[in-house]
């Protein structure tokens, strides 16, 4: 299939609503501004059971946790700096790393 026939059944497809993901190549799928960097981080035994058991409690996990609690940290922190925000909407695009959302 050449470019052009490639076109035509792309928009065909997606105009009939039709599953697009036969067109995604996900092995080079990216997330412009949320590339992953990979810490470690040792935390007291009792600290990592304390963690375990807030997450199975809410059906997340462990590392899922700490990053919902960090972010949300992170976000309360920002905003507390920034008091004409309202809140902040994705980690990419300003000087902070964050994104202002003024409502």
């Amino acid at each position: 299939m050449d470019g052009e026939e490639f076109d035509r059944a792309f928009d065909e497809a997606f105009e009939n609503g039709e599953d697009m993901t036969p067109f995604v190549d996900w092995s080079t799928m990216r997330r412009p501004g949320r590339e992953v960097r990979r810490v470690n981080v040792d935390f007291p035994a009792g600290m990592v059971k304390s963690l375990d058991e807030e997450a199975g409690r809410i059906g997340v996990t462990r590392q899922s946790l700490i990053k919902m609690w960090l972010s949300d940290r992170l976000e309360r922190n920002w905003l507390a700096r920034h008091p004409g925000a309202n809140r902040l909407v994705t980690p990419k695009g300003s000087e902070s790393g964050w994104i202002v959302r003024e409502d």
